[in-house]
Parts: C-alpha cells; structure tokens; sequence
C-alpha cells in the first residue's frame, strides 16, 4: 500500500480549505477570515513541532480530549460506556475549565494543531467549549450528537471559528437511529442546514460498520453530505467492545474495501477533507497512539495512548503535556515495537490490551 502522511494530510485539506475561503471571502468573511489566519497558526505550529524534534522530542500533531464522562444517549455498541468512561450518574473529579483551558495553552505552546473534544457528549461542558475558544491557534472538532447544539451554541459557535462541529451520524436515517435513538438524523440534519446557512465550518463523524460501509464510503452519499454544506468526514472503524457486538466490526475484507473507497474518495471529491481511524494508521506504517500521531485525555485527566486503550501512568493535574509524552507507559508502547507491527486493520492496542495493562 502506498504510504499515507496523515500529518501532510491535514496539513494540505487546511490550505485547500483556506484556498476555497479565499474564493469566496467577501461572502463569507467569518469562515473565511478563521480559516487564513489558522493556515498561518498551523504553519507555525509545524515550525514548533520540527524545533522540538531537533532537541528529541517528538511532538504530535493533534489530541484527542475527552472531556466530560456524561451522556444522554445510549448509542448501540458503545466503547466509552463499556470502559466506564461514559455514565449516567453525575460526573466526579473531572477537570475544571480551568484545567482544561491550561492544558490548551500547554497544546498551543509546543506546536499541538488540532484538538479533538469528545466525550460523553462534550456540548454537556459549554465551560470547556468557552475555553477552547480562548484559543484561536487551534482547531477544536467538536465530536457531538447534536442534541444540546441550541441558538445559544449557534451563537458560540458563529463568533469562534476554531470550534468545528463534528456531527455523529451513521449512514441513512434508518441506520443513524438504529443505533443512535429515534429522531437523531433528523436533528443532524437541522444541525447541518442551520450551520450551513451560517456557512460555518462543520463536518460528521461516522461509526463504520458492516451493516452501513457500503453506504457510507459511497461517492452518493459523500456528495450529499458536501451539498449539505459539510467539509470535513471522520470515519471510525467500529471496534467491538463485547463477545456479542463482534460481528459489527469489518473483518479485513471490509477494511481492504473502505481503504479502496475512500481513496477513490479523496481523488471523486476533493472539497472534503477525509480521515479514518484506525485505517489510515495502518497506511502510516503503525498506530499513531501513545504520542507517535496523538494521545487521548481522559475527562479526570489521565493521558492515556488512546480512547480504546484507556490506561495511564500520568495524570495532566500533575504534570504536563511534555512530561506526558515521556511517561514510562508511552515510552514502553514505543520501545517494545507494538506500535509498529503488522497492521491488518482494526485496533493493535485494544487487540494488544493485555500487553499494555502489563506496561504500567
């Protein structure tokens, strides 16, 4: 397989973002003003990046940032409820806005772009959301069911650009409320057409499965998804997370199939940005967890190497981003070379989870 740089990747979807703004700037300015000037904030944030390599530490492009433990749906299948990061109950010893608002500057301060907020359903944190505003150099995806996404968040969202709406979705109607709950697609949908007549910056977010990879890796409904004004899919391979969710999750045949589909997508629609996790890990030659591509914090503010991989010998209370990247566990998954073996498809650390519970 050819190699994929995941990094020159997003990389060049921003400049053909920032290209496709500058066309319509005087339409547009709000978008188009956000997207120039975090083209100029990521260049220099790659800049950071290579000066930390030359003294030996590895930044990563991007986190991922699990922001609050609280959820109110309970979508079929889900891995952050089966690992007990999702629950019902109210949320304990999560991190404080604050917390959250220095660990973004940490981010901004040695090169971190891009930040993902998840959770839970991470609208619950408006706190938090206010607080990756405050930080324009970066670009937070929002990953969201839509559900809380109101006038007041239109708002929010409208004045800071660098919030980008991620909406979770699942193929069709009947596929997105099979597993999400009832009415879900339709509140995407006025989700998107609400955002695209603000010409915000937004994407979705899809869980592929064997049940809807056909119908999401087709080039019908990429296109619909761009018409609806969306710039931005993130495909996640499903990964099971009980005996009886297994035969949801693509066996290799799928996985060779989505790879083919979606290379052909980025060639058919070159407006969209498209990523795939763990998909495009394997076309980097290895998982990019643990630091080599991201690493994911938990809502209590444990740095863990990823959201299928929920263990930690590090806390972000009481250390840094940079002490982060050097903990004994993220050096461990680097030097025993499990991050780089043969990647077939699906998650080497979830697979490998016996193995990193003993790294601690």
């Amino acid at each position: 397989m050819e190699t994929f740089d995941i990094q020159s990747y997003m990389s060049g979807g921003i400049r053909n973002l920032v290209a496709q703004a500058m066309k319509s700037t005087l339409q547009y300015p709000a978008e188009s003003a956000f997207l120039v000037r975090f083209g100029a904030a990521s260049a220099k944030a790659a800049a950071r990046r290579r000066e930390f390599e030359t003294q030996g530490t590895h930044i990563p492009p991007f986190l991922i940032a699990s922001i609050t433990s609280a959820c109110n749906l309970h979508c079929k299948g889900c891995y952050s409820r089966q690992n007990q990061a999702t629950n019902d109950c109210a949320p304990k010893n999560q991190l404080t806005s604050a917390e959250w608002g220095r660990i973004f500057t940490e981010a901004q301060e040695i090169g971190i772009s891009f930040i993902l907020l998840a959770g839970g359903e991470p609208f619950l944190r408006r706190d938090v959301l206010e607080a990756a505003a405050a930080h324009p150099e970066i670009a937070f995806p929002v990953f969201t069911n839509g559900v809380f996404v109101s006038e007041a968040y239109f708002q929010l969202l409208d004045r800071h650009r660098n919030l980008i709406p991620i909406l979770s979705i699942e193929g069709d109607r009947e596929m997105t409320d099979a597993r999400r709950g009832e009415g879900i697609y339709d509140r995407q949908s006025a989700n998107m057409a609400a955002m695209a007549e603000k010409h915000m910056l937004f994407g979705a977010s899809v869980t592929v499965t064997k049940d809807n990879l056909a119908l999401v890796t087709s080039e019908a409904f990429v296109q619909d998804l761009a018409a609806k004004g969306c710039r931005v899919i993130i495909y996640v391979e499903y990964v099971p997370v009980t005996p009886e969710s297994e035969s949801l999750a693509p066996d290799d045949a799928d996985r060779a199939r989505m790879d083919a589909a979606v290379m052909h997508l980025r060639t058919a629609c070159p407006e969209m940005m498209m990523l795939c996790f763990p998909g495009d890990e394997k076309a980097t030659g290895g998982c990019l967890a643990a630091g080599r591509g991201f690493f994911h914090i938990s809502s209590h503010g444990d740095a863990e190497p990823c959201p299928f991989s929920p263990y930690s010998d590090t806390n972000l209370r009481e250390r840094s981003l940079l002490d982060a990247l050097q903990s004994g566990l993220f050096r461990r998954l680097h030097d025993s070379g499990v991050l780089l073996q043969p990647h077939t498809g699906g998650c080497v650390l979830f697979r490998e989870q016996e193995f990193v519970r003993n790294s601690l």
